[in-house]
């Protein structure tokens, strides 16, 4: 009956969703019509109008008499399918079926929009075949300025009828479905409740029976034979036991002998120990069981066709005991090779499942907006990648250029990922960087095809992944990330990244202006602000320690800010960390192998410092999620040359570092 009651559940909650989205998608179908009829009142008046004046210029006005019967036709049908109901042509041309307008406001706007549009109708009737005077025409176009405004009043207003009718359903699909995973969740833990009782009873009463068949149930088990105090086989080997070990078992043959090919050195002297101590009367059994060393064995096992297979096989030992005296051990063996493999997938799945929720509840976390504009964001730039690199079969050249277009979308990605908190993505997108990176090699002759066999793999679980976000966020393409939302973004960024560093920062980020500029030159600056922040955490901030002994706060100071002067846009994002050295920077170059040492002393330090943007070029001493693929400040440069802006740095070593980025947009 429960389970008949959790099925009733799920099949009325699916009927009454399926008849709600039904009821929705043709109350959008009607807001599009609607909006419709507000662009057709406007064009038939705008038609009349140039019909009107073409005449007074003594010019044909063939194609704006057409345009007018058009709108004027369409208008008309659609008012019509409103009131009565009718199937109408879409905006894309197709046939679909208007319902009826319901609710006394939409019946209302329809009612005045007829008074108001009958007379209008009449009045274009001899326009419309080509037989209006010039007073007629006149007088139609009076009448089209005189009431025009007051129809678009109207359609708005059944516009907003209409929204206000699907927005209630929507309301009603909302309550519908808690309704229906509530009681199924109550369903569920009835059954749930009655399963665990009627499972007590039966665990109390399979103990009893455990105990009287477990005699029996040793002869019939995979593997069986006795051994004797010296070690060696019993009389009696079962014929399971001689196909789990791919030879035959002979009486007497030394048990340690035919474990020697299946294990190494230390684990058969293990055994060895383990048995001996199975023989001592003076040691508990159930004390030693847990220590067992073969209960798992991995062997290569010859199986009926002469093939060497992979198996893991179990070893368990029991005392066989006539009063106080210990005559056998019986070995028990069991073929686990399947189990453990299942073992293994469960495992990989388990560990798959924990990345997976903790990835949904951190976005669970995060602002549905901002989630909206990542998703977004994300899967344009993911898809861009996709395209990147299957167009890029003219040769390594273009290859190596579209490799490294991939490996800026995906680090922008990262650092996208880092500020919203999604951990679990942020070391999906490394992996996929790491594998970007592989692929694209030092130089044109390090690219190899494995490596790019292996790309779709990752790219297309990113996507997975962004489709699943996409799912729980609704996305919505065309919304705008505020610049207080970004604050808060690159506010956690910095100190999820100096917590991961253990480091201590203090960041003051004032980006409120970012909601002002255009959506690319956004997109591009919130990339530069995600970089360099990050990178001022990474490289710059020293550790509380380091900054205590140099007479600094143990937190570093972060701070970036988007101003406006003029009409030029200021972004400036300032640590007061180490500093750059350009001596260290000179000892890396020469480590990286980038230029001799005589090369690096025609450099002055301004050149040295540059360097910081190229690709590939990172101080850290190895690569981890946060810094050391040397693509951070290249992402910065590529999106300071596409904002059309110029870069300065300005730093002293053991003080601060500045960066500054100056755009008109």
């Amino acid at each position: 009956m429960a389970v008949a009651l959790f099925l009733l559940f799920d099949l009325g909650v699916l009927v009454l969703n399926f008849a709600i989205s039904y009821q929705i998608s043709e109350d959008a179908r009607s807001i599009n019509l609607a909006g419709r009829q507000r662009m057709l009142s406007q064009r038939t008046a705008k038609a009349l109008l140039a019909v009107e004046s073409a005449r007074a210029k003594g010019l044909s006005a063939s194609q704006d008499l057409a345009e007018l019967r058009d709108a004027v036709s369409l208008f008309d049908a659609t008012l019509q399918g409103f009131q009565h109901g009718a199937i109408l042509p879409s905006g894309g041309g197709q046939p679909v079926f208007l319902k009826a307008a319901e609710g006394p406001v939409a019946v209302q706007a329809l009612q005045q929009a007829q008074a108001l549009w009958t007379p209008f109708q009449q009045a274009l009737s001899q326009v419309l075949n080509g037989q209006a005077n010039p007073a007629t025409l006149q007088a139609a176009s009076a009448y089209a300025q005189a009431h025009n405004l007051e129809l678009l009043t109207l359609m708005n207003r059944l516009t907003s009828a209409l929204e206000a009718t699907a927005s209630q359903r929507a309301t009603t699909l909302r309550q519908v479905q808690t309704a229906g995973i509530v009681l199924a969740l109550l369903n569920f833990a009835f059954i749930l409740f009655k399963f665990l009782r009627r499972l007590r009873r039966l665990d109390a009463g399979m103990e009893a029976v455990t105990r009287e068949n477990r005699e029996i149930l040793a002869s019939v088990r995979e593997g069986l034979f006795l051994i004797t105090p010296d070690f060696r086989l019993g009389s009696q080997v079962s014929q399971s036991a001689q196909v789990l070990f791919g030879r035959p078992l002979q009486p007497g043959e030394g048990f340690f002998d035919l474990l020697a090919h299946m294990v190494d050195g230390q684990a058969l002297q293990d055994a060895q120990d383990y048995v001996a101590l199975l023989f001592a009367p003076h040691v508990k059994e159930a004390l030693v069981q847990d220590i067992n060393p073969l209960l798992e064995v991995h062997a290569l096992v010859t199986n009926r066709l002469g093939q060497a297979v992979p198996r893991t096989l179990a070893f368990r030992f029991n005392r066989v005991r006539a009063g106080a005296v210990i005559h056998h051990v019986l070995v028990t063996v069991q073929d686990i090779s399947d189990r453990t493999l299942l073992q293994t997938q469960l495992q990989a799945e388990r560990l798959r499942s924990q990345k997976e929720l903790a990835l949904l509840l951190a976005a669970c976390e995060t602002d549905p907006a901002l989630l909206r504009q990542f998703v977004a964001r994300s899967e344009a730039s993911l898809l861009e990648i996709n395209d990147l690199l299957r167009g890029s079969a003219q040769g390594k050249p273009a290859l190596r250029h579209a490799l490294d277009q991939a490996a800026r979308r995906i680090h922008a990605l990262k650092g996208d990922a880092g500020a919203l908190g999604l951990d679990s993505l942020v070391h999906q997108a490394h992996a996929f960087e790491s594998a970007l990176l592989l692929a694209r090699g030092q130089n044109l002759d390090d690219i190899s095809g494995d490596p790019l066999l292996a790309l779709p793999l990752p790219l297309e679980a990113l996507l997975t992944r962004m489709a699943a976000l996409k799912s729980l966020a609704g996305i919505q393409r065309n919304s705008r990330l505020s610049g207080i939302g970004l604050n808060a973004a690159l506010t956690r960024l910095s100190l999820d990244t100096a917590s991961a560093l253990g480091k201590r920062i203090a960041p003051v980020v004032q980006m409120d202006h970012h909601g002002e500029l255009g959506a690319d030159a956004a997109d591009l600056v919130r990339e530069i602000s995600t970089q360099l922040a990050r990178n001022a955490v990474v490289h710059g901030i020293e550790a509380p320690a380091t900054r205590q002994a140099s007479g600094k706060a143990a937190a570093g100071r972060l701070e970036v800010q988007l101003g406006k002067s003029g009409a030029e846009w200021i972004l400036r994002v300032r640590d007061d960390g180490r500093g750059l050295n350009a001596s260290s920077l000179r000892q890396k170059l020469l480590e990286l192998g980038w230029y001799t040492a005589l090369q690096l002393e025609s450099f002055d330090d301004r050149q040295i410092i540059g360097h910081i943007f190229k690709p590939g070029f990172s101080t850290a001493d190895a690569a981890d999620v946060h810094a050391g693929r040397g693509i951070g400040l290249d992402v910065v440069q590529a999106n300071v040359q596409r904002l059309g802006g110029r870069l300065t740095l300005a730093s002293t070593p053991g003080e601060f570092t500045e960066i500054t980025v100056r755009f008109e947009v």
